[in-house]
């Protein structure tokens, strides 16, 4: 299999352990992706950490979840993993 490839665990029936990735020493030179999961405000928090980044020279790349309450389409999770080196998910109320 490709290693570019995402594959979605949720359907397992037994939760698959993983060990957390190792956070980079730096974002310098890294493309951050904020990801939207479409709860109330979180665009707001994205927004806000969007000038942030960006003020500092970092390439930021937005994303958006259709609803929050469903799970990211395979295909926007493959496109994020393609296209950045870090993510935040913006979650808000």
């Amino acid at each position: 299999m490709p290693e570019n490839i995402l594959l979605d665990p949720t359907a397992e029936t037994a939760p698959a352990m993983q060990p957390r990735l190792v956070r980079p020493q730096s974002i310098a030179g890294k493309t951050i992706g904020l990801l939207d999961i479409a709860k109330m405000r979180g665009d707001e928090f994205l927004d806000r950490l969007d000038e942030l980044l960006t003020g500092r020279g970092h390439v930021v790349k937005r994303y958006r979840k259709k609803h929050f309450a469903h799970l990211a389409p395979l295909e926007l999770k493959q496109q994020i993993k393609s296209e950045c080196d870090l993510v935040v998910e913006g979650l808000a109320d």
